[in-house]
């Protein structure tokens, strides 16, 4: 659950939220991090599973350790302890029992509202097959009343070369390092690179991805042949990558909006939201 995730569990008590990844240690620091976002309710809005998209029913229902500690911190406080060895059984009985293993075939949510996969998640998936399949589970959750899928992605001519980007922080430098792209597969390396200056601590390779770039009429006729009504393109021009090797922060054209389009010019870098109607 990403900081977005919060704030749309925070502005309404009535909505929820599910997540599916394929990292746990990603999924429990979503949870021990973000759950303070949303209110003394979020763990019962929440719902985070430890699987693969392609084989979303065999995902495994995450349980957070804040969640037991909080239940821990609840026992310890409680009065001169009159009492409470059966209040005490009661909760171990039920801390014991939640951590059976729950798979999402066995855990019945309502039709989302929203599905989305950001951060460029598509590339992950290399062959067009991999890509269609989950573009059909996302299809099959979704409300058929106007529910939608959102995805992102980024090209440009900068996008099939060997780059490096730089950003300065406060207190780190981000690099997106891109190593050569292969122009009959349409991959190429992805890895992100930090350096911590109050330690003083370069961590090379914190994560690194290998990615398989997508064209947009490749997703629009995946999406269609997964069984999306429409199918619709927000785009905008990211600055030249030439001129930002090295720049501060994230702040760079951020007054350039998103606009919906059915012709886009081809540039040096540029980024879109893909929009799929249920």
């Amino acid at each position: 659950m990403q900081i977005g995730d919060a704030e749309w569990l925070r502005t309404d008590p009535r909505r929820t939220a599910v997540g599916l990844d394929l990292d746990p240690e990603a999924l429990n620091w979503c949870l021990e991090n973000n759950i303070n976002k949303v209110g003394s309710d979020g763990y019962s809005r929440i719902s985070l599973f430890h699987g693969n998209v392609l084989q979303p029913l065999e995902a495994k229902l995450i349980k957070s350790e804040a969640e037991e500690q909080m239940r821990n911190i609840s026992l310890s406080e409680n009065g001169d302890g009159l009492e409470s060895d059966g209040l005490e059984s009661t909760l171990q009985e039920s801390s014991s029992s939640s951590h059976d293993e729950k798979y999402l075939s066995n855990h019945p949510l309502p039709a989302r509202d929203i599905v989305c996969a950001f951060n460029y998640s598509c590339c992950c998936l290399h062959q067009r097959a991999e890509l269609v399949l989950y573009l059909k589970h996302a299809l099959a959750v979704l409300s058929k009343k106007g529910g939608i899928f959102v995805m992102d992605l980024y090209g440009g001519t900068s996008s099939e070369c060997k780059l490096r980007l730089q950003r300065r922080f406060a207190n780190f430098t981000y690099v997106w390092e891109q190593a050569e792209f292969d122009i009959i597969e349409r991959k190429t390396r992805i890895s992100l690179h930090f350096h911590l200056k109050k330690q003083q601590k370069k961590i090379r390779h914190a994560f690194s991805y290998s990615w398989r770039l997508w064209s947009l009429p490749e997703i629009k006729d995946c999406m269609e042949e997964a069984g999306f009504k429409s199918v619709h393109f927000w785009l905008r021009k990211m600055q030249d990558s030439g001129e930002i090797r090295r720049t501060e922060g994230f702040g760079v054209g951020r007054d350039i909006k998103y606009e919906e389009v059915k012709h886009f010019q081809q540039h040096d870098s540029w980024n879109a939201y893909i929009v799929g109607v249920a």
